[in-house]
């Protein structure tokens, strides 16, 4: 697991108890937090938000090192685009964009319908998927576990159980990982399920909208159920690191707006925010170390800023440029902010000449911002031709010197 943890003359670990001077950070960390310092013209940090292009570059003859070796060709991209090293350190346990059930439900085919089959996932949805192929697309959501609140107690409730020792399986192993990771600078970041992406989870989109209206009790026994699990989690880690943010995958926001009312966000979601980010601050070792919040959102992200902020949140992403999110707009008019996404996705696949046209609006007036991390506004999509992605990447390696 390593060597021993530096620490200062007093003998306070790096990373944990004080932070890691920079002259003892990893180069990645000390991008990273030249880049939570909003610190102007520092160097981009190089990396990707993720890829639905890999099938088509495992076809495409520019692309020496085929997706199938998985391993290689991580490596081939890494040293294609000069990745850094992460400069952060994940801490999960608190779900992505299901709520985190232990145990998840039994996968299962409900029904055959011929080209698609009707599908139980690991969070109680019934989902209709392409026959034989459950990733890469939209499916169908076609029923969620919560209709009441005897489905939710029966269903769900008992799968969010905070003391569940399965929960904490490896913990010491994992936190001896993270703790490394602070001690050469990494930000520790906690992830987890935002309030609205976890109730649409359990109920889907359309039901949890007459539920807020019809039943806001159910609505609020979710929400404390979700806080008891945050806040157990992050106390456990919190024994033995300091967090440096506090990431939430939201997913509140559409092409035009908000899916929800700015109501609906200080009624039902934060409360419980606030809550968790108190007892985090108050918890960490290291009290004197800034918590970030992130709220991650695709959509019109602009008119939630303010919103979230009021409880502290200074980071968004990734910002989609198909819903009208430009950077360097929303940049100037919320100096502030932490940044990272806003590379139009689309453009990638238009050739060199429209990339250069995009890059050469966002990245001069971002470098000079500071705060902002350049990657597609969301998955790579499979038209981006790989020598293409690679142009794009390059010319993105002019801003990290």
């Amino acid at each position: 697991m390593g060597g021993e943890l530096k620490a200062d003359g007093s003998g306070k670990v790096y990373g944990v108890e004080v932070m890691t001077p920079r002259e003892a950070m990893s180069p990645g960390a000390a991008k990273a937090r030249d880049f939570y310092a909003m610190k102007p013209d520092a160097p981009i940090i190089m990396r990707e938000f993720g890829y639905y292009s890999l099938e088509a570059w495992e076809a495409d003859p520019d692309c020496e090192v085929k997706p199938s070796d998985w391993e290689g060709f991580q490596r081939y991209l890494a040293e294609q685009c000069k990745w850094d090293d992460p400069g952060v350190t994940r801490v999960g346990g608190l779900g992505w964009t299901e709520a985190e059930f232990i145990p998840r439900f039994d996968v299962a085919v409900l029904e055959d319908r011929g080209d698609h089959e009707l599908v139980r996932d690991g969070a109680g949805r019934h989902v209709l998927f392409f026959k034989g192929r459950r990733s890469g697309f939209m499916p169908e959501y076609v029923d969620h576990p919560v209709k009441d609140r005897r489905t939710w107690e029966e269903n769900c409730l008992w799968r969010l159980d905070p003391k569940d020792p399965r929960r904490y399986e490896g913990l010491e192993a994992r936190m001896a990982q993270a703790r490394e990771g602070a001690n050469r600078g990494n930000a520790v970041v906690q992830g987890t399920i935002g309030g609205y992406m976890y109730l649409r989870s359990l109920m889907g989109p359309e039901d949890l909208l007459y539920k807020f209206h019809d039943d806001p009790g159910l609505i609020h026994e979710c929400m404390k159920a979700w806080l008891a699990l945050a806040d157990a989690v992050t106390e456990a880690h919190q024994r033995h690191v300091t967090i440096d943010e506090l990431f939430i995958a939201e997913d509140i926001c559409y092409k035009c707006g908000p899916l929800i009312s700015p109501d609906m966000m200080r009624e039902f979601l934060f409360p419980y925010y606030a809550q968790l980010l108190d007892n985090i601050k108050r918890r960490n070792i290291d009290r004197t170390r800034h918590v970030f919040f992130q709220l991650d959102t695709d959509g019109w992200s602009k008119p939630v800023l303010p919103l979230y902020a009021s409880l502290g949140m200074d980071y968004c992403s990734p910002f989609e440029v198909a819903s009208g999110c430009d950077v360097v707009a929303i940049g100037k008019e919320f100096p502030d902010l932490l940044m990272s996404g806003g590379i139009d996705k689309r453009i990638l696949a238009m050739g060199c000449d429209a990339i250069d046209k995009h890059l050469d609006h966002i990245m001069p007036a971002m470098r000079r911002r500071g705060g902002y991390t350049p990657t597609s506004d969301h998955g790579v999509p499979a038209e981006v031709p790989f020598k293409d992605f690679l142009y794009y990447r390059r010319r993105l390696l002019e801003y990290s010197k």
